[in-house]
């Protein structure tokens, strides 16, 4: 018989993940690392220079940005917080906007932002890195 450690929280499945097991639970969208949220609230807006928060603070602020099918992204001016250094987003971790703060919110910590693949202004648009870096998002 398998028993529970006692020491470790028990973490019941998410029904709502793909493999959940609650009936009729719907499960949500497979992650898209190039394509805005239907709910996110950027459809239109110009967000260059909003500021960028991820989970656990601020991270910079947008320096450009695009709203190409299945290619958007952000690029974002991380200022001092790792000095000085631009990242690459690409717009699947957009949670939502906040227009009248100008404010982009992103489902993902700083830790892991300053681990993604290391944006480089030349090769940014090359499929390589785009794939790489849209595989380092994915498995998050």
């Amino acid at each position: 018989m398998n028993r529970h450690d006692p020491q470790t929280p028990y973490q019941p499945p998410n029904p709502n993940e793909v493999g959940g097991t609650m009936p009729g639970a719907v499960p949500r969208r497979s992650f898209d690392p190039w394509t805005y949220r239907d709910d996110a609230g950027v459809t239109g807006a110009d967000l260059v220079g909003y500021k960028v928060e991820a989970t656990d603070g601020g991270i910079g602020k947008i320096d450009r940005c695009s709203y190409e099918v299945n290619s958007s992204y952000l690029v974002v001016d991380t200022g001092p917080w790792i000095f000085g250094k631009k990242v690459m987003l690409p717009a699947g971790v957009v949670n939502n906007a906040d227009h009248e703060d100008r404010k982009v919110y992103v489902d993902r910590t700083k830790d892991e932002i300053k681990s993604a693949p290391e944006f480089d202004e030349n090769t940014y648009t090359d499929t390589v890195y785009r794939d790489k870096l849209g595989s380092y998002y994915s498995g998050l």
